[in-house]
């Protein structure tokens, strides 16, 4: 995998999770704030490590596909 396709995963990646954990912490955060730093990290990465490779980023391939093939016709 070259650089800019690296790159560019990256991104598709960081355009995912954040708004995936920043949601995530708004509607758990309070409950889970009773529990200690290593099990809210695990029921955090438990969640959204499956969301993110299975949900999440081929959601974003397909919307960054279509997106690209749309300006490619204009």
């Amino acid at each position: 995998m070259n650089t800019k396709a690296k790159l560019i995963m990256s991104l598709k990646i960081w355009m995912v999770i954040y708004p995936s954990i920043t949601l995530f912490l708004f509607l758990f955060g309070q409950p889970l704030a009773a529990l200690p730093l290593y099990q809210r990290t695990f029921i955090l990465t438990i969640s959204l490590v499956p969301w993110m490779m299975y949900v999440g980023v081929p959601a974003m391939d397909f919307l960054l596909n279509r997106l690209i093939k749309k300006s490619d016709k204009a």
